[in-house]
Order: C-alpha cells, then structure tokens, then sequence
C-alpha cells in the first residue's frame, strides 16, 4: 500500500471558466493512462467553457444543475464561454 497525501484545492483557470470554480484532483494515475478524476465545485453562477473530451466524460451532480451537451473531437478541447442565454437564464 501507498499512502499519498491529497494535493489541496485549486481555482480552475480563468481560460476554462467563468466566475468562481474549484477543484480536487481524486485521482490522477500516471500516462499511459488517461483516467482523471476532479471534485468541482461551482460558485453561484459559475459556468465551464464549452468543450470535449476524447474518450467521454461521466459527470455526478450531487447539487444544482448541469446542462450537458455533445459535441465531437479528438482530444480535450476548450472552446467559447457559455453564455447566460444557453446556461437558461
């Protein structure tokens, strides 16, 4: 067995995201593998920029909502800011 210590909490960029997010990295195995699992949280009002992930995303929600959409590509690739229009308001 390994024991690690959990790195702390960060603010995602302001490149991915709009208003106040953060994140705690859960696991994050070394290349070949491409598993990442996050903790995010969003203040009020917080939206991550459109984007796609290569091999899929699987998102829990346990407060709030989330609006997902599709799109395709070949890698993650970070794309405009959603606007309030498409986050519903």
């Amino acid at each position: 067995m390994e024991l690690t210590t959990a790195p702390p909490t960060t603010k995602a960029p302001a490149v991915w995201f709009t208003g106040d997010v953060w994140f705690d990295v859960i696991a994050a195995p070394p290349a070949p593998s491409r598993l990442r699992v996050n903790l995010v949280r969003f203040a009020p009002g917080a939206r991550t920029f459109w984007h796609s992930h290569a091999v899929g995303q699987s998102l829990r929600v346990t407060q709030g909502v989330a609006r997902v959409g599709t799109r395709d590509g070949s890698e993650t690739t970070w794309a405009e800011a959603v606007t309030h229009e498409e986050a519903g308001r």
